[in-house]
């Protein structure tokens, strides 16, 4: 049977694999009962096959990992979120068409670290429990 190519993340692994990761990430941020996540999913995981070893595919359920997507700004799902250098670099919301995932995909691994190094570093420090 084929290898799973989109490695599925939460709360307590999320820094390591994604903050804390060497290599480009694309991450959806999904729930079960999105219909438009169920949608997308046969693109995302083809694209994580075409990509496999140059970018990181991860899911994370944010009924499971509320965490993380509220420290990211995630409202709806499904959220594409891609990351260089464990900084967020681009996004996209809803059920795009798959070639505008597969640009952005591109558009990440040509420009991301240069997007990343202008961008803020996360505190981890600062939570919104004060």
């Amino acid at each position: 049977m084929d290898q799973d190519t989109v490695l599925e993340v939460d709360d307590l692994i999320w820094e390591k694999i994604v903050e804390k990761g060497k290599t480009p990430v694309a991450v959806m941020f999904y729930s079960q009962t999105c219909q438009f996540c169920h949608q997308m999913e046969p693109y995302f995981r083809t694209y994580a096959k075409e990509y496999q070893g140059v970018i990181l595919f991860v899911r994370l359920n944010i009924m499971v990992s509320q965490w993380t997507a509220e420290r990211y700004g995630v409202r709806s799902t499904p959220t594409f979120k891609f990351f260089c250098d464990g900084k967020p670099v681009q996004e996209l919301v809803g059920a795009v068409y798959p070639a505008l995932l597969k640009k952005v995909v591109d558009d990440v691994l040509v420009h991301g670290k240069e997007c990343a190094n202008n961008s803020t570093t996360i505190d981890y420090e600062i939570t919104g429990y004060g």
